[in-house]
């Protein structure tokens, strides 16, 4: 069994499990969490490390080979996603030690906290179907948890949407699940692509391919089933709004670039180039429209999560080597520039004790440095150069130019100039404009935890401008990303050791 595959699940597991033990030591569990997310990163990086190497890492639980027992596989995409969540993890448990309350700590953050990241971990991980419907469950459980703890009054309203529709989501997933393996008598991803890349009843495979789509739109926050983020992201605390903005709707996005590139390919015009691309344009849309109407800052940024998930939607829905790595490329460069977004409106919130635009105002004189910090993924989310957002934006652009997708170049190109008219209202409003007579007093320079908070900030936004200024290395890393995802072979060949098509084990010729 090949540990680095393994140790990115366990090393999260763990730590919820020590954390949960040291529930009457608050300061050991700040410490257990913090370590666990640097493990986290190291054991990613590795990972990583051994992918590049290798191509493919595969690990069959307990020595049951594939297809019959349980397989852990990593290929570029996995990879990526695990190191960009051990930054994530990590950042939010440093980011944590200074605006964790004693009450929040006190009924369980921190097992929370990596539960959920393990849930995240296994499911990019993860190479079987049911398996996957599992670490999505764990993720749901853990992250309804984290929204209520402190069960304020606006918590358990943005809770109540949160958890219904995910639970039908889930529902929908199961459901799919249970008639996919009534159909190909098989629940391992690559068996799967195996047996249905030779079937004769593609419309069949299709109607399953949509419960798939919808079950993983839901998670994803796609048009049109999205309005359960923008009403519950802005509920909890901010270290619980950042993990969630960075990391659980990519979750639902990389299934879907998953199952829609390695098993769900027979009918590519209706799935990929109508119905996928339709839900991208859409989601673009009103996500950036909702975020132009709002004037609480977490609001404003909980609608440019769904506007952005778009971008990535359409690059699955074009395609063609390009898109794809565009997309692969919004998708971790999205993840660092959320996150530090909500982490930065965290501060802001330190500052004059609101989220409120009318609220705010003068921190371009009192907190310059904030100011700086907040241009950088600002701008990066809005698509300016050289920033990471631009790349990502011209990689999706240039393809959709490339197969003629005009209406999907064109509002890509509006929802662009859109984000960056929301980023300019927050600057000018919290940042540029005198401070409101009615604010309460600022207190963000005299907090001592204040370095505490500026470092994942500084960090994630270093880790903007390097991604921006050496796009070339990480434009080919996405390509080869689409490379793997766009040849199947290669991932059946890792997981099975065959790519011989093989015969529908039970519903195919009925």
């Amino acid at each position: 069994m090949n540990i680095a595959v393994v140790l990115p699940i366990f090393i999260p597991m763990l730590a919820g499990a020590l954390t949960l033990a040291c529930w009457r030591s608050r300061q050991a569990q700040r410490w257990l969490s913090v370590i666990s997310g640097a493990g986290l990163l190291l054991a990613g990086i590795y990972l990583f490390m051994q992918v590049r190497q290798q191509g493919l890492v595969v690990a069959y639980m307990g020595n049951w080979q594939a297809p019959f027992g349980i397989t852990l596989v990593a290929d570029l995409l996995s990879a990526i996603m695990v190191v960009v969540t051990g930054i994530i993890g990590l950042s939010v448990a440093i980011y944590s030690l200074a605006t964790m309350s004693r009450s929040h700590e006190a009924f369980g953050y921190y097992p929370l906290l990596h539960l959920m990241l393990a849930g995240v971990v296994g499911a990019f991980l993860t190479g079987d179907i049911f398996n996957l419907y599992v670490w999505f469950e764990i993720m749901l459980i853990a992250s309804f948890g984290l929204m209520i703890l402190g069960g304020e009054r606006a918590q358990m309203e943005g809770a109540l949407k949160y958890v219904t529709l995910n639970l039908l989501s889930s529902a929908l997933f199961l459901t799919a699940v249970g008639l996919l393996y009534g159909y190909a008598g098989t629940l391992n991803m690559a068996d799967l692509a195996l047996k249905l890349g030779g079937d004769e009843q593609p419309g069949l495979v299709s109607v399953i391919a949509m419960l798939f789509l919808v079950a993983f739109g839901i998670k994803a926050a796609a048009f049109p089933l999205f309005f359960w983020l923008p009403a519950s992201y802005h509920t909890p605390p901010v270290a619980i709004s950042a993990v969630f903005a960075g990391l659980l709707t990519k979750v639902g996005v990389y299934a879907l670039y998953r199952v829609f590139s390695l098993i769900f390919v027979q009918d590519i015009s209706l799935t990929h180039h109508n119905i996928l691309m339709g839900m991208g344009i859409f989601t673009m849309l009103t996500g950036v429209l909702g975020a132009a109407a709002q004037f609480e800052v977490r609001r404003i940024l909980s609608f440019h999560i769904v506007s952005q998930i778009g971008y990535m939607l359409v690059g699955l829905a074009l395609f063609t080597p390009l898109a794809i790595a565009g997309g692969v490329f919004y998708i971790f460069h999205h993840i660092i520039v959320k996150t530090n977004l909500f982490l930065i409106s965290g501060i802001m919130y330190r500052y004059h004790g609101s989220y409120d635009l009318a609220k705010l105002g003068g921190l371009y004189r009192s907190a310059p440095w904030l100011a700086f910090l907040f241009l950088i993924p600002a701008m990066s989310l809005a698509g300016i150069p050289p920033l990471s957002g631009f790349f990502a934006k011209y990689t999706v652009i240039k393809a959709g130019v490339l197969e003629g997708a005009w209406w999907m170049v064109g509002i890509a190109l509006l929802v662009g100039l859109l984000t960056l008219y929301s980023m300019v209202k927050i600057w000018a409003e919290a940042f540029w404009k005198p401070l409101p007579e009615d604010a309460k007093p600022m207190r963000g320079e005299t907090d001592p935890s204040r370095y505490v908070l500026y470092a994942p900030v500084i960090v994630l936004a270093v880790m903007t401008l390097t991604i921006g200024l050496g796009a070339e290395w990480f434009v080919q890393l996405s390509i080869d990303t689409a490379e793997q995802l766009l040849t199947p072979s290669r991932y059946i060949e890792a997981v099975l050791g065959s790519t011989d098509l093989a015969p529908i084990a039970t519903g195919g010729s009925s």
